[in-house]
């Protein structure tokens, strides 16, 4: 596994081998159930902020492979409310556990835990800057839709400004000769950070206001909803909700191969009367997250094919 450590923080931390590695071990956990490869290993799942897809998949992953979750969903009933550090709280639950999956609301946080504990972290998203994980699953997706992902185009639509998910997925794309479009409003445009790096890449980005100039030309239509959580100001919140929404209709256009995800939940984004169309694509995409966090559990704690 060509990373820098036993963390996964940053999508950052992948080469392509190392990407391309965990997406053919999720392969091979396809379907993986009652393989005993962590029996006896714990994960501890420290959810500061709200989550279903993440947090079940990760449990389920676990569980499937004969290991234990221990863990929390709402902070506000631990000893964080008496002023525990989330220093302490980690050296706590290092003890307890072999491996930590956080999600905190503030950027930074998991890097620092990580730096704190003496047992493999994974970051399940950290305010509005990373989500690696999520980034792997929508890798594998992709290539399950296409058979490949190399020299694919690719539009990212909605908050490209909070979306975590888009920020990680572009920098992964990068490695494999994407083009990308980027949709959105001037408010919610990608961090110019991020598209720097793209560009490092010697990938082609192109930030638009128009969905359907550029429609015709995806391969893959990656939606995010509005972060309602993250705008400093609500009354911005209500001008940027309902502004992109994707139905069938407006699909007229595009290639009949399309594929469209969505790293889920969904606002007003994607109408319903695409879901059972093969254009959709988002919650299998969602399924996905079970073999591929199999298959970084495997790699994190050295066991099952991954053991040394």
């Amino acid at each position: 596994m060509s990373r820098t450590d036993r963390n996964v923080i940053s999508i950052r931390d992948f080469t392509r081998k190392g990407l391309e590695d965990i997406l053919e071990l999720a392969q091979t956990m396809e379907g993986c159930r009652g393989e005993p490869y962590l029996t006896g290993r714990i994960l501890a799942t420290l959810f500061f902020e709200p989550s279903t897809r993440t947090r079940l998949s990760f449990e389920s992953a676990m569980k499937l492979l004969g290991g234990e979750v221990i863990g929390f969903s709402d902070p506000g009933l631990t000893s964080l409310t008496k002023g525990e550090t989330i220093r302490d709280t980690v050296r706590m639950v290092e003890s307890y556990a072999d491996c930590i999956v956080v999600r905190h609301p503030l950027e930074g946080v998991a890097r620092y835990i990580s730096e704190v504990s003496k047992v493999p972290v994974i970051n399940a998203g950290d305010g509005s800057n990373q989500h690696p994980t999520q980034t792997c699953l929508d890798l594998y997706t992709i290539q399950k839709c296409h058979g490949r992902i190399d020299d694919l185009t690719i539009g990212f639509l909605g908050d490209l400004k909070y979306g975590r998910t888009v920020h990680s997925l572009a920098v992964a794309l990068s490695h494999f000769g994407a083009r990308m479009f980027f949709i959105s409003s001037p408010q919610l445009r990608m961090p110019e950070a991020f598209l720097e790096e793209v560009r490092a890449n010697q990938c082609e980005c192109i930030e638009t206001g128009s969905m359907q100039d550029v429609l015709p030309k995806l391969d893959v239509l990656y939606a995010t909803r509005i972060q309602k959580e993250r705008f400093p100001d609500p009354v911005e919140y209500e001008k940027q909700k309902g502004i992109w929404r994707i139905d069938l209709a407006a699909l007229s256009e595009a290639k009949k191969s399309l594929k469209v995800l969505h790293p889920l939940p969904r606002g007003l984004e994607i109408a319903s009367d695409i879901d059972g169309t093969p254009y959709a694509q988002y919650y299998q995409q969602a399924a996905n997250g079970v073999p591929v966090r199999q298959a970084l559990l495997c790699m994190l704690l050295e066991a099952g094919p991954c053991a040394s």
